[in-house]
């Protein structure tokens, strides 16, 4: 049984609690549009990288996803997030002293997000660069989430095997992606429920979250 090497922690919903911020924008494109955004909707956008959120939005909102639009409606999405990212973004509950246990711990640590460089780099200055060994974005790999590339690449860059990993997620998307790669996943869900499956342990929040409960994670999805 591989030891527990390295935590990666997904940003949006887990890290921060700006899955709220993201759901103002993703509304408001919808009317920009001309549509409304059904709940249906909105949840099956929630960890979705850019292009699979786009895709989603025109085709439940009954548009052609012509790729001018397409890419307009990227580029609007882009701005608002932007606006709405500018200030300090909220923690979810406990997870800035879970980041901080487990750096003191001395395991290796990474970012590993469906949400673009350009709008990390902004959630970075509220989490602390210091607090992660590298960062990997959703534009920087072919495919995002729920493609297990994000997480491939996060252990690639740590030097580790994603077997020596636990993703710390809270959605079905991330989730997906994570125990794909070969990670062990401990979910704490956010927005939406996750369905259980192999790979994932759970837990209600990162409040009171020990290196050792990593620890147990890590254990309990290797056995």
């Amino acid at each position: 049984m591989p030891a527990l090497t390295a935590v990666l922690w997904d940003m949006d919903g887990t890290l921060l609690d700006s899955e709220k911020l993201w759901d103002i924008g993703v509304r408001e494109l919808s009317v920009e549009l001309g549509g409304e955004m059904t709940e249906e909707i909105r949840h099956a956008l929630i960890g979705s990288a850019a292009p699979d959120a786009l895709r989603i939005i025109f085709a439940g909102l009954g548009l052609e996803p012509d790729p001018a639009a397409v890419a307009a409606a990227h580029d609007w999405l882009h701005r608002r997030v932007t606006e709405l990212m500018a200030g300090p973004i909220p923690w979810r509950p406990g997870a800035k002293d879970a980041l901080a246990a487990v750096r003191a711990a001395g395991l290796r640590t990474g970012l590993v997000t469906n949400t673009t460089r350009a709008i990390t780099e902004l959630c970075l200055d509220t989490l602390g660069r210091d607090y992660f060994d590298i960062t990997v974005c959703g534009d920087e790999v072919a495919h995002g989430k729920p493609a297990p590339g994000p997480y491939l690449r996060g252990a690639e860059l740590l030097g580790v095997a994603p077997e020596q990993c636990v993703a710390v997620e809270d959605s079905p998307t991330g989730s997906q992606a994570a125990a794909t790669a070969g990670c062990a996943v401990l979910v704490v869900p956010c927005e939406i429920p996750v369905p259980e499956r192999a790979g994932l342990v759970f837990r209600d929040s990162l409040v009171g979250l020990t290196v050792e409960d990593l620890r147990a994670a890590h254990r309990t999805v290797a056995a």
